[in-house]
């Protein structure tokens, strides 16, 4: 599993088996059924007129390079929520922000407003990934054993039924009321941007790792399936902000140890790399910057094809 992919065109050297997508690590007609499931995708975009990709330049260059010979026309627009906000400010209206998983618990941010510079983890396994009630008690015992503050996100459904008896240990709810805070759904925007936040324990969804980036946050990713096995690669080894927890036992010592690495033994190391990528990525989405100006190229580019159609 530790072997290295040397023959992906702009990523050699960058993963190893264990960072592959997880369907290719299941018995051989899984990966089989995965792979030609991929291909065909892929054969299907190649008959596109334009690819449109979440990212910049500036971050994945090497292996833009290697696809735009393969596609027409490549539109690097991202980072989209960024991107957005861009735009927002240049536009007198206003959109209502909203939740696709449920209602945000705004308390969140007053707590947040109350914590010291850089002090807090935010942890948020994303909108659908699950988890046991073990696990669950792990990383919170990791937490609380950490010493640091948390704002951590739990959805409703994120965990499976209780057993009859199951109940909280007393030592993590007075961890808890002494240095955390628990919520239902934050507005992850806002908590990553906000000045109390020093590091984010995150499932490495694209979209939580483009936000983290922006924001200039440094992350401990604990991927479960599809591309967050990737993503967390990316944000360890190619960006160098943050730690990878794959494939190792999701216990409360490895997710205490990680939180005090991130937070205070290496944290000068990984804001300074998180700051060098947040800058690139907000440069990308303003006013000249590649994503902006790409965005306008893909705008004039529908229109053009509209008139062809017409």
């Amino acid at each position: 599993m530790d072997r290295a992919i040397t023959c992906i065109p702009g990523m050699e050297n960058m993963f190893r088996c264990r960072d592959l997508p997880s369907f290719s690590r299941g018995t051989g007609s899984e990966i089989v059924y995965a792979l030609n499931s991929l291909a065909l995708e892929t054969r299907e975009s190649l008959q596109a007129r334009a690819l449109i990709l979440n990212t910049f330049e500036d971050l994945e260059g090497s292996v833009l390079s290697q696809m735009r010979p393969q596609f027409p026309r490549v539109f690097t627009i991202g980072p989209l929520h960024a991107h957005l906000n861009t735009r927002k400010e240049s536009n007198t209206e206003t959109t209502p922000s909203t939740s696709c998983v449920g209602e945000v618990d705004r308390r969140c941010m007053t707590w947040l407003d109350s914590q010291p510079l850089k002090s807090v983890i935010y942890v948020s396994f994303g909108s659908i990934a699950t988890m046991t009630r073990e696990k669950l008690i792990e990383i919170w015992y990791g937490l609380v054993n950490s010493k640091k503050r948390f704002l951590w996100v739990v959805r409703p459904d994120m965990v499976g039924p209780k057993e009859n008896g199951d109940r909280v240990p007393a030592e993590l709810e007075e961890g808890t009321k002494e240095r955390g805070f628990i919520v239902g759904w934050a507005p992850q925007e806002e908590v990553l941007a906000h000045k109390a936040i020093g590091g984010f324990l995150t499932h490495s969804g694209w979209n939580s790792t483009l936000e983290s980036l922006a924001a200039g946050v440094p992350m401990i990713c604990c991927p479960s399936f599809g591309d967050q096995h990737v993503n967390s690669r990316f944000v360890s080894e190619v960006c160098k902000v943050g730690l990878d927890m794959k494939d190792v036992a999701c216990d409360r010592n490895l997710v205490e140890n990680m939180v005090n690495d991130l937070m205070d033994h290496r944290n000068e190391v990984f804001l300074n790399s998180a700051r060098e990528v947040a800058l690139l990525a907000n440069r990308s989405v303003s006013s000249g910057g590649s994503s902006y100006s790409n965005l306008d190229g893909l705008i004039q580019y529908i229109r053009s094809i509209s008139q062809e159609i017409i």
